[in-house]
C-alpha cells in the first residue's frame, strides 16, 4: 500500500481501515511512524504515545497502546453496531482528551474530564476532513459519554441516563464501553462484566432500550467470556 504522504490521504485510509480490517492497529501503527502522523490533527493521537496512565488499571501503559487494544476490540464487534463507522472512530479517538488533561496528583496519574474535552477535540478532528455534522456528532458524543459504563458501577446516582438517551445512541454506547473495559492487559473480566451488565441495567430501567443483543455477545463471544 502506498505510504499516505498527506493528512487527508491518512485520514481515508485510517477510515478504510476501521471498517474493514480486523485488526486495525496493524495499519494504525505502522502508519503512525510517519512524519505526516505529526501534522495537525494527527498530532493529537501521536501525543498518546507519551501519555501514561495509572498503571494500576492501565498495565499496557500508554493511552496510546489502550487505544489500540480498544480498536481491536471493537473491530471483533463491530458487526453488531448499528453504525460501524462511527463506532469504530470513536474508539479511536475515546481517549483522545487525555494528553492534555493527564496530570500528577499526589503521586497517581489522573485525566480528570478527558471525555468532557476529548469530545472537543473529537469533533475538532473530524471537522478537518468531513462536513457531515450528524457524523462528527455522534461520534463526538460517544466519546463525550464512554466513561459513565464505569461510572454506573461505581457512582450510579452520578449517571444521568435520560440526558445520555437524548444526545447518544445507548445500545453504541454500552457496545464502546465493553470495549473500552477489555481493552487492557490483565483484564478482571468478571468484575468488567459486572460493570457492563450494571450499566445495561441501569439504562433498561430509565430508558427501556433491549440490549438483548449486547447481553447474548457478551455471554457468547470468548472474548468477554469469563469461563
Amino acid at each position: 500500500m502506498e505510504k499516505p504522504v498527506t493528512t487527508e490521504m491518512l485520514f481515508w485510509e485510517i477510515d478504510r481501515c476501521l471498517v474493514a480490517d480486523s485488526q486495525p492497529s496493524d495499519f494504525i501503527i505502522n502508519v503512525s511512524e510517519e512524519d505526516v502522523f505529526k501534522k495537525p490533527p494527527f498530532d493529537k493521537l501521536y501525543a498518546l504515545k507519551s501519555t501514561g496512565q495509572n498503571p494500576k488499571y492501565h498495565p499496557e501503559g500508554s493511552v496510546w497502546n489502550h487505544t489500540m487494544l480498544v480498536v481491536d476490540m471493537a473491530a471483533s464487534v463491530r458487526a453488531v453496531s448499528r453504525n460501524a463507522r462511527a463506532f469504530m472512530w470513536a474508539a479511536l479517538l475515546h481517549d483522545i482528551g487525555k494528553a492534555p488533561t493527564t496530570r500528577m496528583r499526589k503521586g497517581k496519574l489522573t485525566s480528570y474530564n478527558h471525555d468532557i474535552v476529548g469530545a472537543k477535540l473529537a469533533k475538532e478532528f473530524l471537522s478537518c476532513f468531513i462536513t457531515d455534522d450528524t457524523f462528527i456528532c455522534t461520534v463526538s458524543n460517544l466519546v463525550r459519554w464512554h466513561m459513565q459504563v464505569l461510572f454506573a458501577a461505581k457512582q450510579p446516582h452520578s449517571v444521568n441516563i435520560r440526558e445520555m438517551a437524548e444526545k447518544t445512541d445507548l445500545r453504541e454506547l454500552a457496545l464502546l464501553g465493553l470495549c473500552d473495559r477489555f481493552g487492557r492487559l490483565y483484564v478482571d473480566r468478571d468484575s468488567e462484566l459486572k460493570s457492563v451488565r450494571d450499566f445495561l441495567r441501569l439504562c433498561e430501567k430509565v430508558s427501556g432500550v433491549d440490549f438483548s443483543d449486547i447481553r447474548i455477545l457478551m455471554e457468547q463471544n470468548e472474548i468477554f467470556s469469563s469461563h
